[in-house]
């Protein structure tokens, strides 16, 4: 997160926005979202972006299928993340976006999902407004609805649950002091979905039990939802951890808490689309 960043005030956009004349030859930067893994899920609008752009800083988890739509000569960087292992810092992302905007560029941003859950680009888009630098947002399909979706599990169904909650599980690997209160959220009687979770599970799992989530509720681990190589392990809340150990399942994976996980065996069409 920058230091000392401060929420601009009500006149941002408009200062943003609104072409100074020094401002006349300045670049725009567009924050995509790239969707959830399957090249085709990109929204029409990011795509059209993406062939346009002067340089594209992409996420891991972006489809590297999606730079085969670069005009020739793009310029591409990589800035992904995994666990663990920082390509590059998130200061340095922002100072990036910066200079190639302030050099009169097209720059496009490429985040897998969708750009403002939890892909920080929240912090991107702040970092571009107080340095006065055009941007757009263009929102991607969240893997947090449409990874549940290719495995079969409408994280909303009337008959089932009308809410659904979405968490990372990514800051609470392991630690008490984590400042997800996994107690409170095993109340709220919906759907929980929990993105970059899959490390801390064995921690995480035992806390929503303690808030008084049944043991027997249905869950289910996603890895690599949407893409060829998508695995769905399924289990209750009480064992899903073991059985994702077991499975070796790996970053980047969604779980899904619920009873609408089991719907999963009746609805799980991705699988049946692969095989036939």
């Amino acid at each position: 997160m920058i230091e000392a960043m401060k929420i601009p005030n009500a006149d941002w956009f408009d200062s943003a926005f609104t072409e100074q004349p020094e401002q006349a030859h300045s670049g725009i930067v567009y924050l995509i979202g790239a969707g959830p893994g399957d090249a085709d899920l990109i929204t029409v609008k990011g795509l059209r972006y993406l062939r346009r752009a002067d340089v594209v800083l992409y996420d891991r988890l972006a489809s590297p299928e999606l730079l085969d739509e670069l005009a020739q000569g793009t310029e591409k960087v990589f800035v992904g993340k995994g666990p663990a292992c920082h390509t590059m810092k998130q200061e340095e992302i922002n100072r990036l976006l910066i200079s190639y905007a302030q050099q009169g560029r097209t720059v496009v941003r490429l985040k897998g999902g969708d750009p403002f859950v939890f892909g920080r680009g929240g912090e991107e888009a702040l970092a571009l407004a107080q340095a006065g630098i055009r941007f757009e947002i263009v929102p991607g399909v969240s893997s947090a609805i449409s990874v549940p979706a290719y495995a079969g599990i409408p994280v909303t169904h009337r008959d089932y649950v009308s809410s659904v909650t979405i968490v990372t599980g990514h800051e609470g690997h392991g630690h008490d002091s984590s400042p997800i209160n996994w107690e409170a959220l095993a109340k709220t009687g919906g759907t929980l979905v929990i993105l970059m979770g899959v490390k801390g599970l064995a921690q995480i799992t035992p806390r929503l039990i303690a808030g008084g989530l049944a043991e027997n509720i249905p869950a289910a681990v996603i890895q690599e939802g949407t893409t060829p190589r998508q695995r769905l392990v399924t289990g209750t809340l009480a064992d899903i951890a073991q059985r994702a150990t077991v499975a070796k399942i790996s970053s980047p994976a969604i779980t899904v808490i619920g009873t609408v996980v089991s719907l999963s065996n009746a609805l799980e069409w991705y699988e049946m689309a692969r095989e036939a």
